[in-house]
């Protein structure tokens, strides 16, 4: 169906009662030692999706968090916090030698008058400092009000009412060509059901609409440069960012988010059509995911949980493209902790239990050493995927019965062992789908934060 009967049905188009939805570009370079912000434009979207009642965060959630300060009353009238793709960058090595300019979005309710946007950015006591702040006027004749770009077409993959009262989530495919359209569409649609399939998802689904664009690339796949794989696919996402080969990016904000802006989103997952294990999840930006390999439902929820709820990353034995924080400051993120008491989620823990809490650490490194050691013999003689995915069963059905075991299994405690790092953080339980690929969905603490999260987009 074309995108514009869609959004006349929806009550989306212009002159419905819901405001517009105003896109603030802007450019953030610098380094590890410095950091700037630059203005490139304001887009006029279409209408916003969000609730008119709960425009102002309270998850805590997210490197950065911004504010739109009506000037007229000096009142906040909107307010999110955020990641983004500078700062994950910021954290590398490369960060220390050069510096790097990405470019980035902001999207809020477009206020009736001129308004002040104010970044901050969280501090070492998980305080937020102000970073960047500009005045916007909705009534700039300089404000881009030309529309999404022809040929993206936008329909429902499941809609179960009007945006403004549901949790709005957009399915992008990259790297489909033309002829591959019946093909993205079946992703699209077997990607919502995995979704759907896990805990507290699947008990919340009346509370989603999930939308899709078709946006057609020339090449089918996107780029894998490791493996000497160039594409320009339309949404430029790529393999290898940050020199992980596994990490997929779209480093092209601009492209993205004017195909996106077609429809009206609140989370977007970039679908990329390739075999080869990968994907991201960036709070609050976007989470990616390689269509077509055996551990697709495990990297798709679980990149999904980063973008979605800000979760962390609780594995520590496989390499990552950061460098690790020696100074073990608290984590925003609500699943990892440096507190071996883990007053963070001590309220779920059972009664007695254990703080830090034992579990078979030594046993699961062991496995571990031998499984990351054949992963990386495999990448480095570029053997065929199938041994890949053949490597994670196996691992699958070694850690599974593993974690299982012990007294404490399956409840929440202070496990040590998350955020990349060996010692010193802490996650809730032995096992979650942020630290394996085990069938064992999210755990407690996972859970309750997507639920926060949701309830801050659905109608109650």
């Amino acid at each position: 169906m074309p995108a514009l009967p869609i959004l006349l049905a929806l009550g989306l188009a212009a002159g419905a009662a819901e405001p517009r939805t105003l896109r603030l570009d802007f450019v953030h370079s610098g380094s590890a030692s410095e950091e700037h912000f630059a203005l490139d434009g304001l887009v006029l979207e279409g209408a916003w999706p969000g609730p008119a009642e709960r425009r102002i965060d309270d998850t805590n959630l997210g490197k950065y968090f911004f504010e739109v300060v009506e000037l007229r009353s000096n009142r906040v009238v909107y307010s999110r916090g955020f990641a983004s793709v500078y700062g994950e960058w910021e954290t590398t090595g490369e960060a220390k030698q050069v510096a790097r300019a990405f470019h980035e979005s902001l999207r809020f309710p477009q206020p009736p008058g001129p308004a002040q946007v104010v970044v901050k950015k969280r501090g070492a006591r998980n305080e937020f400092r102000e970073v960047w702040s500009l005045v916007v006027n909705p009534a700039d004749p300089a404000i881009d009000r030309a529309g999404p770009p022809r040929g993206v077409k936008l329909w429902p993959v499941m809609q179960n009412g009007e945006p403004r009262d549901k949790v709005d989530v957009l399915l992008m495919g990259d790297g489909y060509t033309v002829a591959q359209t019946e093909k993205w569409h079946a992703d699209a649609h077997r990607l919502m059901e995995l979704l759907f399939a896990v805990s507290p998802f699947k008990q919340r689904r009346a509370d989603f609409n999930v939308w899709a664009v078709d946006v057609a690339s020339d090449a089918s796949g996107i780029a894998r440069p490791s493996d000497g794989v160039q594409r320009r696919s339309a949404l430029r996402a790529t393999y290898d960012a940050f020199g992980s080969e596994r990490y997929v990016l779209s480093f092209d904000n601009k492209a993205w988010r004017e195909a996106a802006s077609a429809a009206p989103y609140e989370f977007v997952e970039i679908v990329a059509n390739d075999r080869k294990y990968g994907g991201g999840g960036i709070h609050n930006l976007y989470a990616t995911v390689a269509a077509d390999n055996a551990f697709t439902p495990y990297l798709f929820v679980h990149e999904f949980g980063h973008h979605f709820a800000g979760l962390a990353d609780e594995y520590y034995t496989s390499a990552v493209a950061y460098a690790s924080d020696a100074l073990r400051l608290e984590p925003w993120e609500p699943n990892a902790t440096a507190d071996p008491q883990a007053a963070k989620w001590a309220d779920l823990a059972a009664p007695g239990m254990p703080l830090p809490t034992p579990w078979e650490k030594g046993a699961f490194e062991a496995a571990q050493a031998e499984i990351q050691a054949r992963r990386r013999a495999i990448r480095a003689e570029k053997r065929p995927e199938a041994e890949m995915e053949t490597l994670f069963r196996e691992e699958r059905e070694r850690t599974t019965p593993l974690l299982a075991s012990g007294p404490h299994a399956g409840k929440v405690g202070a496990f040590e062992g998350a955020l990349y790092q060996a010692k010193g953080y802490y996650r809730p339980q032995t096992d979650c789908i942020m630290f394996t690929r085990d069938e064992v969905g999210f755990c407690a603490v996972c859970r309750r934060a997507i639920e926060r999260v949701i309830d801050l987009y659905a109608a109650k």
